[in-house]
C-alpha cells in the first residue's frame, strides 16, 4: 500500500512552495518551479486537478516533498 493518497493539485502546489520551491515562470497551467540546490521542475496540474499517489510518488522523488508536507 502507498504511503500517498490521492490530493488536489492546489495543496500539492501550496505544500511545494512552503518547503522552499519558488514560481520560476508560468505559461497557461504549467508553472516551472525552482529551489536552490535542485533541478527545476515542471508543474503541470489545474489547481482542481486531482493527483494519485503515482503521480505524488513522482513528484515526490523530483522535490523532497513528503506525506507529512501535506
Amino acid at each position: 500500500m502507498s504511503k500517498w493518497s490521492s490530493t488536489k493539485a492546489k495543496r500539492v502546489l501550496k505544500a511545494l512552495k512552503k518547503i522552499g520551491w519558488k514560481l520560476k515562470r508560468q505559461t497557461g497551467s504549467h508553472k516551472i518551479l525552482e529551489r536552490s540546490g535542485w533541478n527545476d521542475v515542471v508543474f503541470a496540474f489545474h489547481d482542481g486537478e486531482e493527483i494519485g499517489p503515482k503521480m505524488l510518488a513522482r513528484i515526490a522523488k523530483l522535490t523532497g516533498l513528503t506525506p507529512d508536507d501535506l
